[in-house]
């Protein structure tokens, strides 16, 4: 058994039918949204910016998105039961996260970080589609990702270190620490607030890496596709000619048999 089996976030297996990869690889990025929003509303919360109520229609509707994903693919799958079983995370948290239950639940706190839970799913994930974009070059994935992994380690930061100020900080810091600038301006100060900043300039150190090698990828295709089409329409030109030269060539010898 693999190791993202044992974790339950094995997804939709490659041996599967068609149809349940092709929707799993479309659900992906939609669900990435929804893990994105429950970084965010956390931070709203714990910041007093969201109104109760609205965390509340918030709360079921990221549960119900959660639903809805694993029984749209539960039934597009072949083998349910392997499925279910690669991805009994997505069974625990739908289960222990049900928002009614955290209104009756002692350990409400406990309930609700399994939000969290869900988020690191989710990335871990997404790993191998993220590693095959990159892999392809794709300049549009890359700066997603950046953005993406930007937006997260500003949220977090100013959760862990309360010094780096307020969301914008954190994110213009994680930007900064990202493309390893560092002006200096906002600086983490606890011990656990510098430890997330060495993971942050390990990871920006490689994002960047990626981003500039794709972007350069991206102007050398460019300029590859110009000349595969300049070619192209050269062999197209020598082809017409070559054609015109045989019909040439099949007057002139039917000529010369006439005359003989």
């Amino acid at each position: 058994m693999k190791v993202i089996h044992l974790l339950g976030i094995a997804g939709v297996a490659d041996n599967e039918r068609a149809p349940a990869r092709r929707w799993a690889s479309r659900l992906e990025w939609p669900m990435v949204g929804v893990a994105l929003w429950i970084v965010l509303q956390w931070y709203l919360e714990e910041t007093g910016s969201l109104p109760y109520a609205a965390a509340r229609v918030a709360d079921w509707l990221v549960w119900l998105a959660f639903l809805l994903e694993t029984l749209f693919l539960t039934v597009q799958v072949r083998d349910k039961r392997s499925y279910l079983l690669g991805n009994w995370l997505n069974l625990l948290i739908i289960t222990v996260g049900f928002p009614y239950f955290w209104h009756f639940a002692p350990l409400i706190g406990l309930l609700r970080s399994m939000r969290l839970v869900r988020v690191v799913a989710l990335l871990l994930r997404m790993s191998k589609s993220a590693r095959r974009l990159l892999g392809q070059h794709k300049l549009g994935a890359t700066l997603i990702v950046a953005f993406g992994t930007m937006l997260l380690s500003g949220i977090f930061i100013t959760r862990i270190d309360p010094s780096v100020g307020d969301v914008w900080d954190g994110m213009w810091w994680a930007w900064v620490t990202m493309a390893t600038v560092g002006y200096g301006d906002v600086v983490p100060h606890t011990g656990a607030g510098r430890l997330f900043a060495s993971l942050v300039v390990l990871f920006g150190v490689v994002l960047i890496s990626m981003l500039t090698a794709n972007l350069a990828a991206f102007f050398i295709g460019s300029d590859v596709e110009k000349i595969e089409a300049e070619e192209k329409e050269t062999d197209r030109l020598l082809k017409d000619i070559s054609v015109r030269l045989a019909r040439v060539e099949q007057m002139l010898e039917a000529q010369q048999n006439k005359r003989d």
